[in-house]
């Protein structure tokens, strides 16, 4: 395949990860980016990463180079996708103002010469992407939306062997340059799922809705079998057998956490009642991840603490990442820790460092090699 140039703004960890397997699969990538100091240890080569294979990938690439100017990454290339965070508001719907300050940026470029299609890869309130797309439109940039189903620590996996593939689109001829880029870079075959804008948007938070769904009933059924001192993994295996229902994400453990689950949860629950629809399914999602890290503080307590002390390894929201936020694992460690219990974390030194920012000694450390 002849070279094709990509541009993608924001390369943190998800954006420099799509960078990467662009590259990897022969495009030529530009990434931007506002850190100087992050932009040249990129371009450097010096930049560690925690995730999975990036290192390697970024020590051998050959076309990937970054910058912080968002016009140098608009005159490098008529594709160019956006990978900036959004994380949740207090009402539960997402905060675009790192997206609104690209749109800003693009705004006063003014008009290309040449359509640009603009792919928003982060996550978004539905009816947003349609909203900007009116606002680009006489600039001459297309709007599309094309969020990722990745898990961190995982990150390059996911985008190389994806289950589905989202796209909102404005227009057919949109939608297939973006269906192109991702049968070069895909090593399956995806299902390639193209909506609208507004639609993909609703298909994105509802998917991870219903596996926070699927988390909350596994857990409630596990719980239960703890209860009657029964085998829950016996149970939910057996229910995860019918066709209907699977066994990915139907054990017994920690409840749902991390930067995307609880958020979008948190939108559905808004979108529904902005649509006077009763929100009780994300709901009832959210209050039994609640009640179940109750459930298992006294589980553990009961069963697992010895001589009022108890080691726990790994406190991130999922092995094999080294993000905390809304991390189950760690509100245990917390709950047990208020309860007068003398909890010793085992996890590598990214993470204790997070977590000692915190917590201080509330906690005795054990560093992972």
């Amino acid at each position: 395949m002849k070279n094709t140039n990509i541009s993608i703004i924001g390369v943190g960890k998800l954006g420099l990860c799509l960078a990467l397997s662009l590259e990897n699969n022969s495009y030529d990538v530009l990434g931007c980016d506002v850190n100087q100091t992050y932009i040249d240890s990129l371009n450097e080569k010096t930049f560690f990463s925690h995730e999975k294979d990036v290192n390697e990938l970024l020590k051998k690439s050959k076309n990937f180079k970054s910058t912080t100017s968002i016009e140098d990454c608009i005159n490098f290339s008529n594709i160019i996708f956006v990978m900036v965070t959004t994380p949740s508001l207090q009402d539960g719907k997402y905060d675009h103002s790192q997206i609104e300050s690209v749109i800003s940026k693009l705004e006063k470029l003014g008009k290309q010469s040449q359509k640009k299609l603009l792919i928003i890869g982060c996550t978004t309130y539905p009816g947003y992407c349609e909203s900007i797309k009116h606002r680009l439109l006489d600039l001459n940039f297309e709007v599309l939306y094309n969020p990722e189903f990745i898990a961190q620590g995982d990150i390059l996996r996911g985008q190389t062997y994806p289950d589905i593939v989202l796209i909102g689109e404005s227009t057919i001829e949109a939608g297939n340059k973006i269906e192109e880029i991702y049968k070069n870079i895909c090593k399956n075959n995806p299902e390639i799922c193209r909506l609208s804008l507004t639609e993909a948007e609703i298909t994105k938070i509802a998917i991870n809705c219903f596996i926070t769904t699927k988390i909350s009933f596994a857990n409630m059924i596990g719980d239960i079998c703890n209860k009657l001192s029964l085998s829950s993994n016996n149970v939910l295996l057996s229910i995860g057998k019918d066709s209907r229902i699977g066994n990915k994400c139907l054990k017994w453990g920690f409840g749902f956490g991390g930067p995307c689950f609880p958020r979008d949860n948190r939108a559905l629950g808004v979108l529904c009642n902005e649509n006077d629809i009763h929100p009780s399914i994300p709901l009832a999602s959210d209050e039994y991840n609640s009640l179940h890290a109750n459930y298992q503080l006294n589980h553990i307590k009961k069963n697992i603490v010895v001589n009022n002390q108890i080691t726990i390894e790994g406190v991130s929201y999922k092995p094999g990442s080294i993000i905390i936020e809304e991390s189950q694992q760690l509100l245990l460690a917390k709950k047990l820790a208020d309860e007068g219990i003398e909890v010793t974390i085992v996890d590598n030194e990214f993470v204790i460092t997070q977590v000692k920012n915190i917590y201080g000694n509330k906690f005795k450390y054990i560093i992972k090699q």
